[in-house]
């Protein structure tokens, strides 16, 4: 069995309301004097009791460098996709009309509203949250008589059979609105459709190319609502899904990368009606099988530009800006659901290094594929070097498919929201660090909040200050990265001693008092990995933050509007480095530069990061942009290089839109270590 598997130690709350059947403090399921939310629901027996979960929308505030982004996203592409979009047409759209016919009957409107309403809940950003309610209005008003709602196109869409798979993205819209807001139509809704769906022959279930991978959110769904209402027949729906979907519990069957991203944690889903700790080893296991043979690089992605396909596993390979936002939503659901900090570890890895790289600055366009090498984004044609034809480097926010322009709008704000979480033992737990302030119930039910001062990941200490009535005792779990060798806490200004391990969560069980400060600090160094199985290639980071090279950025429009531009992007200096590092100890082979931080304003430029990195390095003259327009495939190293010896500089990869985070090593033996 993993070591995570035994962390049934690991737990933290905002004093759950229903467990294992019994309201707690004598409230009802659902009911909560937290203002503005149906507060924290967590598993109804026979359902397992997770460690973590999720704390009410609205009780943790977002700050810092995170609010900033989150503020971009709403100024940019997702809040004007109703401009932008052919698919977000509010008039005639077969989502809001009340027949189901009209256009856009697909997976668009789903995947854009399960981003942008959770945008202006997070941000309590009226605009948006209205505009987000008119679509659910919609929504709400299309149900038939026998439960069905939204597109009557996709009722026999599949050869006379239902097409779900855009339904299981509306279902998480309605969950997260009813969260936010309580609306009383909701639960009658979903559970009317869901007994529809119940009905429906077992081996719908198998069905068509997307749904039959993808039930594990329908699985997830169906949780959600039994918690609340109580109604069994949803277990036996879950269970009707799991035996008849596709099986991810003997491994992956599909290559699709945002199938992977998606679907890979279905049997960690499942393991909460399951009660097997083998569901949850099937998650690891397909993980694992995935990134052992396709994610050998940096930046917490895997080569699936469409499809993982053997033989093209270098850095150069893409994965797609969907597969980014689905894979930190898996990792954030599976850190509630085992407890393990992996998954955290995993999350920030993408969320700091992938997902800002994929988007434009200003948040006004994003590219379909996003490679750990990537040293010109043009609009040309990569096929069949990429999986696939088209434009799929340059930045735009139209010609970026019909996925992932609509889908990239929950990345930042389900991560907002999973910041702080709940943990079963009545406290809290800090998941992902960054700045901001949450309030919540603890030890006997009494509200604690708590304001998190940071610059995280660009900085390594982190400050907690408790506001509080009343003393109040409860566990306090802060996450220890899987990177971070000696952790330091104080107390009120004292040094603390506190167990703690890396890749683990220290508890800090105490009576709390108003003005009561926590300080965290988790001492960054610089590492370098080596890559055996992609040619013993070097990737160096700095905590959770891997390090590219800095290429100069020449943009050049090509299309689009003044408001809405497109842009290619190409090199202004050379890129074609192999760094020279000292075989015994890689990591002195860096000086760290440091310069002060702007927390309000947007941290994933070259003009805006903190830090920095150099080193020594020599050119590779034979390292070139092949035929295909893509940058040359790594070659073994160590590789030899009669060039002069240069400083370079290294920063953030999520701030380098052009890229090499995975070099050669030039005339020195790299060790081995593993991803």
């Amino acid at each position: 069995m993993c070591r995570w598997l035994q962390a049934a130690w690991v737990a933290g709350l905002c004093l759950p309301l229903i467990v294992n059947d019994a309201p707690a403090s004598g409230m009802q399921p659902g009911n909560t004097d937290f203002p503005g939310t149906k507060g924290c629901v967590t598993n109804r027996s026979p359902l397992v009791a997770t460690p973590f979960f999720k704390l009410p929308i609205g009780a943790i505030n977002p700050k810092g460098w995170l609010r900033h982004q989150l503020e971009l996203e709403a100024a940019g592409m997702t809040g004007h996709l109703e401009e932008i979009s052919g698919w977000c047409k509010f008039e005639g759209n077969a989502w809001v009309s009340s027949d189901g016919k009209g256009h856009s009957a697909w997976e668009e409107v789903p995947y854009w509203l399960k981003g942008y309403g959770d945008l202006g809940y997070v941000l309590k950003n009226e605009k948006i949250i209205t505009e987000a309610r008119k679509w659910i209005d919609g929504v709400l008003s299309s149900q038939e008589a026998d439960g069905y709602f939204g597109p009557r196109a996709n009722k026999t869409g599949l050869n006379g059979k239902p097409d779900l798979w855009p339904h299981m993205v509306m279902l998480n819209v309605l969950q997260t609105f009813y969260e936010a807001t309580g609306d009383e139509r909701v639960i009658p809704f979903m559970t009317k459709y869901l007994k529809w769906l119940n009905q429906q022959p077992p081996e719908y279930f198998g069905n068509g190319y997307w749904p039959k991978i993808r039930w594990g959110d329908t699985i997830e769904s169906a949780y959600w609502l039994y918690n609340r209402t109580g109604d069994t027949w949803l277990l036996d729906l879950a269970k009707k899904i799991h035996e008849h979907m596709q099986d991810w519990t003997s491994g992956v069957h599909d290559w699709h990368n945002v199938n992977i991203a998606q679907g890979f944690r279905e049997p960690g889903v499942y393991y909460l009606q399951a009660k097997d700790s083998s569901f949850l080893q099937a998650v690891e296991n397909n993980y694992e099988q995935v990134m052992n043979a396709y994610g050998q690089f940096p930046g917490g992605g895997f080569a699936g530009d469409e499809n993982c396909r053997p033989g093209y596993t270098d850095p150069r390979q893409g994965f797609e800006t969907c597969g980014m936002v689905e894979f930190m939503h898996s990792f954030e659901m599976l850190e509630k659901i085992s407890g393990n900090p992996v998954w955290s570890d995993r999350c920030e890895e993408i969320a700091f290094n992938s997902l800002p790289a994929a988007i434009t600055p200003d948040w006004k366009g994003l590219h379909y594929l996003t490679c750990a090498n990537q040293v010109q984004l043009d609009k040309g044609n990569h096929a069949p070097e990429i999986n696939n034809e088209g434009t799929m480097f340059s930045f735009s926010p139209f010609q970026v498919y019909r996925c992932c322009q609509h889908n990239v709008s929950h990345g930042w704000p389900y991560y907002a929201e999973e910041l702080w979480l709940g943990t079963s033992d009545h406290g809290l737990a800090a998941s992902l660090y960054a700045a901001s302030e949450v309030s919540a119930k603890v030890g006997n039910g009494s509200v604690v909040k708590i304001a998190e001062e940071t610059d995280y990941p660009f900085d390594d200490t982190i400050t907690l200050k408790i506001s509080t009535q009343k003393s109040i005792k409860f566990p306090l779990h802060l996450r220890i990265p899987g990177w971070c060798e000696q952790p330091t806490f104080k107390i009120n200004g004292k040094l603390a001693s506190v167990k703690t391990q890396k890749g683990s969560f220290a508890i800090i069980d105490r009576k709390w008092k108003d003005g009561d400060v926590v300080s965290l600090r988790l001492p960054m160094k610089v590492a370098v990995r080596h890559w055996e199985k992609n040619h013993n290639a070097a990737s160096v980071d700095y905590g959770p933050l891997t390090f590219s090279l800095k290429i100069g950025e020449k943009w050049n429009r090509y299309g689009g509007t003044d408001t809405w531009p497109e842009y290619e992007v190409f090199p202004g200096t050379a890129w074609n480095y192999g760094l020279e590092l000292d075989g015994k100890n890689p990591g002195s082979s860096f000086k760290i530069v440091k310069r002060a931080f702007d927390s309000t304003a947007n941290p994933f430029t070259q003009g805006t990061m903190p830090i920095e990195l150099h080193v020594q390095a020599k050119k590779i003259p034979g390292w070139k942009v092949d035929d295909h327009g893509m940058v040359g495939k790594l070659m073994d190293s160590p590789v030899k290089s009669e060039e002069a010896s240069e400083t370079v500089t290294l920063i953030p990869m999520g701030a380098a839109r052009l890229r090499i985070s995975v070099f050669p090593v030039v005339g020195v033996e790299g060790r081995n270590s593993q991803h």
